[in-house]
């Protein structure tokens, strides 16, 4: 995975990031979302790098080897606030003050968080198979609390720690014929460590608190994603099922945004690589008029 790429740690506030990177041109953040690590983006990656980006994928705070900072009571040492401070560092640390960034699932969340903290440092979005946590959380059915179940299980104290641990191979379940051999590898160490775990699930618990209380607050104050952005989602997975066309909920949030499903399902960068690298390259590559 990732010829030609570097791998290096980067020690930010409160984590120690473990980030690949290569390429050359403008640079581009991918964040991977739960329960995966960097090494997602493995069929991804080079095509972009092959289209003239500079691709950076860091394992969030916490996830795969990246290390963090124990749980707080309140969450927030694992909140995106956090999460997106240790993506800015990295990017710091490594030349870049202004980049684009794609988020997935749980990254697209930091990748939120990101755009609307720091404005000044992201050129453009792209939200993958996600909205934000706040607009999940106030749309709650019977249908998203059996099919999304999960959210709230993790939240709970110690419990799922308990659950998980007890098996995580038969908790966590991949194909390494989908992901990928060495991909497959890697998640699977990952979630076999306990600290893993346990910070896998303070972003699910900061997500029900912390977080949800920021994106309210930037609601009420009427922030919003300031640069161009694109929303795609799973066409086989269950997104626009659950809420129509997610373009509707994103508008609210960004004035400038587009979009359109990927005939893939949730873990996009592994099933469509191609299609998910001919989109981003195509947004990531516009100038504005």
């Amino acid at each position: 995975m990732f010829e030609g790429f570097e791998t290096e740690r980067v020690t930010v506030d409160g984590a120690s990031i473990l980030v690949r990177h290569g390429g050359e041109g403008p640079p581009v953040v991918l964040l991977h979302g739960h329960p995966r690590t960097s090494a997602t983006w493995h069929r991804v990656a080079p095509l972009l790098v092959r289209d003239g980006f500079t691709v950076v994928c860091p394992d969030l705070r916490g996830y795969g080897r990246s290390t963090g900072p124990a749980p707080t009571p309140d969450h927030t040492a694992h909140s995106k606030r956090a999460v997106a401070g240790d993506v800015v560092q990295v990017m710091r640390a490594l030349g870049h003050d202004r980049f684009a960034l794609a988020g997935h699932d749980r990254g697209g969340a930091v990748a939120l968080r990101l755009v609307l903290d720091h404005p000044d440092a992201v050129e453009r979005v792209a939200l993958l198979d996600c909205l934000p946590i706040s607009e999940h959380l106030s749309r709650i059915t019977a249908t998203f609390a059996t099919q999304w179940w999960h959210w709230f299980f993790f939240a709970q104290p110690e419990i799922p720690e308990r659950v998980i641990t007890a098996d995580p191979d038969r908790w966590y379940r991949g194909d390494p014929r989908t992901m990928g051999q060495e991909n497959h590898d890697e998640w699977r160490a990952a979630v076999r460590n306990p600290d893993v775990v346990r910070a896998m699930l303070e972003d699910y618990r900061a997500g029900l608190t912390v977080d949800r209380r920021h994106e309210e607050d930037d609601r009420a104050a009427g922030v919003r994603i300031r640069c161009p952005a694109l929303a795609l989602w799973s066409l086989q997975d269950d997104l626009e099922d659950l809420y129509g066309d997610p373009l509707r909920i994103w508008r609210q949030w960004a004035p400038d945004v587009r979009g359109h499903g990927i005939d893939s399902g949730h873990h996009m960068a592994e099933e469509a690589p191609e299609a998910l690298a001919s989109a981003l390259a195509a947004f990531f590559a516009e100038r504005p008029a």
